[in-house]
């Protein structure tokens, strides 16, 4: 039962780290991209604060947060670091 087991559990972890590894290229190419909308959108949003209204500059300066590397993308790395966990655990459990 247990090979049983570990024989169907096989094709799931080469499914993840394909996954995994397709996830990362991702994010590792958007990274620049993603900085350079945030630098973008926050210097906007500093010249919408200072000069024409308060509201709209903190909207914008809340979404250049988003888009920077401490937002949405830091968001999708803690949830691929997940997957690779449960790709590490199904590998353990391959091998034990």
């Amino acid at each position: 039962m247990r090979l049983l087991l570990k024989v169907l559990a096989a094709p799931i972890v080469v499914l993840l780290t394909v996954f995994v590894w397709l996830c990362a290229l991702l994010l590792n190419l958007s990274a620049f991209v993603f900085g350079l909308a945030g630098t973008m959108v926050g210097l906007l949003g500093l010249a919408v604060l200072v000069t024409y209204s308060v509201q709209n500059g903190i909207i914008l300066l809340v979404i250049a947060f988003l888009v920077s590397p401490f937002g949405l993308p830091m968001l999708a790395v803690r949830l691929l670091g997940f997957l690779q966990d449960a790709n590490y655990t199904l590998r353990d459990f391959i091998k034990a």
